[in-house]
């Protein structure tokens, strides 16, 4: 097959255009830590940087798999749409009474139709009102960038512009839940590792607040009695 000039210009412009948009892409990678020195699981980590950003935010799940939240956090961007699986054999009714989003979603199985949208910044608590047990946060966040640590305590995060990035963190046993900044850092082209500090205390993970009582009160009762 032949090429004229110009479609060879229209390649040569095309090859020039994909050099620019991964030019400059780096990748970072962070083992977060508590004070002892530990590897910290679900720790959360977002990056405030440089112009640009993650394109619009994509769905998001959180799974309800044997009586508890399936992931025990999950972070977000402001925008972002979630959906609440239920894959037990058993009804879940998962609320919020967080003033970054208040929610029910009223005793069901399955998935429900209509994913819940997560339109402002801030914590979100979950919980079950059949089981008291079940706690789960959705972490949601203006930043572009955002992960959160694995059981080993890393987590990685790709295709960042290089430049220099305001951390902030925050875990579920934060000092009243709140994010606290980290050190600022600079990205290299080349791509960063390094090991992060993770303020932590001994509090006990919090507990969602207790749903107020209901005209669904005898429903509960009875999917109470039928889980049990």
């Amino acid at each position: 097959m032949f090429f004229n000039r110009w479609q060879w210009r229209v390649m040569g412009l095309v090859s020039a255009l994909l050099c620019v948009s991964t030019a400059g892409a780096a990748s970072l990678q962070v083992q977060l830590k508590d004070q002892q020195g530990q590897p910290l699981a679900n720790a959360v980590l977002s990056l405030h940087g440089p112009q640009g950003g993650a394109a619009s935010p994509a769905p998001a799940v959180m799974d309800q798999v044997q009586k508890q939240f399936l992931p025990a956090v999950l972070a977000v961007r402001s925008g972002t749409r979630v959906s609440f699986p239920n894959r037990d054999d058993i009804r879940h009714q998962v609320y919020s009474f967080s003033p970054a989003k208040r929610f029910e979603l009223r005793l069901y199985k399955g998935t429900p139709s209509e994913p819940v949208l997560f339109d402002k910044p801030g914590l979100v608590v979950l919980g079950c009102n059949i089981h008291d047990w079940m706690v789960g946060y959705i972490y949601v966040t203006d930043d572009p960038w955002f992960a959160v640590s694995d059981a080993t305590g890393t987590l990685h995060l790709d295709a960042l512009p290089a430049g220099r990035y305001q951390v902030t963190l925050w875990h579920p046993q934060m000092t009243d839940l709140l994010p606290q900044a980290g050190a600022d850092i600079e990205l290299p082209a080349a791509g960063l590792q390094l090991s992060l500090p993770v303020p932590v205390g001994n509090a006990a993970v919090a507990t969602p607040p207790a749903a107020p009582a209901s005209a669904f009160g005898d429903a509960f009762k009875k999917a109470v009695d039928e889980d049990r």
